[in-house]
Parts: structure tokens; sequence; C-alpha cells
């Protein structure tokens, strides 16, 4: 794993930690499914996109296969699964996600088939405040049976904050000009990508380490159980 990944990483999981002081920690999912399946490979079809933004599934194609790999899973390349994908007639995503999951067994030869639904990707402007939202439900099922081995929910929001200069007009001018900026490029991808680490990373809540992190594999039952 890459130094800046680790740091991320740290970085999101500290905050989950922070945050757990004073928010109750949701109750571990149930990995029985999962780790009887013993996925080596993961297909990640394009995201299902439920909001208004056109071009939010291509960004989110960008941001989830690296999460993924790093629990120690083979990802297949996106693009040659959306090329494959449109071979067969299957280039609306919203016919993807209706396709049966053992489907995509056939096709690429995967153990496990992601399905990602975009739920919020959105700027909200609030007086000189801007807020950017993020959410996403992702599933993985087997591309064996069919059976889903494992879900989850992620929602985050990014608001820029403005340092306190002591001048309250010239820290109004700042924090005006902060959610203008904001509101003209929202930070989309930074966030998606910290939403994608938490979804997969978390212990309780994300993925168990898989084949390709020898060391883990099997062995992080206390931190994701049956």
């Amino acid at each position: 794993m890459r130094r800046s990944t680790l740091i991320a990483a740290a970085a999101a999981l500290a905050g989950c930690a922070a945050l757990s002081a004073c928010v109750t920690a949701p109750t571990p999912k149930s990995y029985g499914a999962l780790r009887a399946a013993n996925p080596r490979s993961v297909l990640v079809v394009p995201a299902l996109n439920s909001t208004v933004n056109v071009d939010a599934a291509d960004y989110f194609v960008s941001t989830i296969s690296r999460p993924v790999a790093e629990r120690g899973y083979y990802v297949f390349p996106a693009h040659m699964v959306k090329r494959l994908l449109d071979d067969e007639g299957l280039s609306d995503a919203g016919l993807v996600h209706q396709a049966d999951a053992s489907q995509f067994g056939g096709l690429f030869g995967c153990d496990t088939v992601m399905f990602v639904e975009i739920q919020k990707w959105e700027s909200q402007y609030i007086v000189i405040s801007t807020s950017t939202n993020v959410e996403f439900d992702y599933t993985l099922k087997s591309c064996r049976t069919g059976e889903t081995l494992w879900s989850n929910n992620q929602a985050l929001s990014y608001s820029p904050q403005a340092s306190s200069s002591g001048n309250p007009l010239a820290d109004l001018l700042v924090q005006a000009i902060a959610a203008a900026v904001e509101k003209a490029k929202p930070n989309y991808i930074p966030l998606t990508q910290q939403a994608n680490l938490l979804a997969t990373h978390v212990a309780g809540q994300g993925l168990p380490a898989g084949p390709y992190l020898p060391a883990q594999h099997q062995a992080d039952q206390k931190t994701f159980p049956n």
C-alpha cells in the first residue's frame, strides 16, 4: 500500500475512532456467507446513478477499484469491464443491476460482483455556506449462486471552513468566497474516495481481508466476525 493511501486510511479510521467516542458504534456485520464463499476476485460493474448529476457514475468508477484491491482482492479493470458489457448489450447500468449476478461469472470468470448505487451526489448552497454531499449503497453478490454476501451504505458531507482572523467582517467575506469556490467546483472526488475507503476498510463494517493480504486472510475474525 502506498504511503499516501496509508495516511488517508489512517486519517479516515482515526476520524471514525474519534467519532466513536460520542456516537454508538454500529453492530458488526455477519461475515459468515462471505467467508464461506471465500472469493478471490471482485467485478465492479458500472454504478447505478439515482441522482440528477449525469457525470456522477463516470467520476465514481475512477475511485472504487483501489480501496477494494487494497483489501486483498483482485479487481477487474473498469474500462475492460465496461467494454465487454457494451459488447454483450449491457451498456445501460439499469440493465446491468437487474441482471442475475451468476450471469457475470460466465462472462468474466469472477467470484463476486459489486453493485453500487449512487444515492446522493450534490452540492447545496445556503446563505454563505456550501455543503457537498455523497451517499452510496454497496452490494457484493456471489457470481456462483447470486447470493448477497455483503452490503454497506456510506454517506459523507464536506463544508469548507475558513480560519478565523479575529475580524468578523473579514471572516465573513473569506467564508463567502470559500463557499462560492466550493459551489463552483464541488470537491466530489476526494469525498468519494474517503467514502469508499470507509465503506471497505472499517472493522466490522467493511470487507475482511482477501487472499492477496495473506497475513490477514481468514485471520481477522475478531474484527470481521461470522
